[in-house]
């Protein structure tokens, strides 16, 4: 079984994310698992990767896909890689949850 790219944390859960801006649109598209065994999200978003647009934008995304506000969701390393770690602060087990039923329909 692949693991989960997110883990529960104090305060909330973390969350692996392989980002690709200039996506062509907004949108979740399923879990991947990279060449060195890790699993990520992937995501994509319409901004370019200029003066943390598309960071932005991902943080506007995956507030919105779990039903939390903006402010709960914090870029937590990866700023300027692909791969981005957010952690996302609230009950863990109702955002594991909606974490996996997102990803489960894609």
């Amino acid at each position: 079984m692949t693991a989960l790219p997110w883990a529960a944390v104090a305060g909330g859960v973390v969350l692996h994310v392989r980002l690709t801006p200039k996506g062509g649109r907004d949108a979740i598209d399923g879990i991947e698992q990279m060449a060195d065994g890790r699993s990520v999200l992937k995501a994509r978003v319409r901004a370019a990767p200029s003066e943390g647009e598309a960071n932005e934008a991902l943080i506007r995304l995956m507030a919105k896909a779990l039903e939390v506000p903006r402010r709960d969701v914090t870029l937590t390393a990866g700023a300027t890689a692909r791969i981005k770690r957010l952690t996302i602060a609230g009950d863990a087990s109702a955002l594991m949850a909606r974490l996996e039923k997102l990803a489960a329909s894609r």
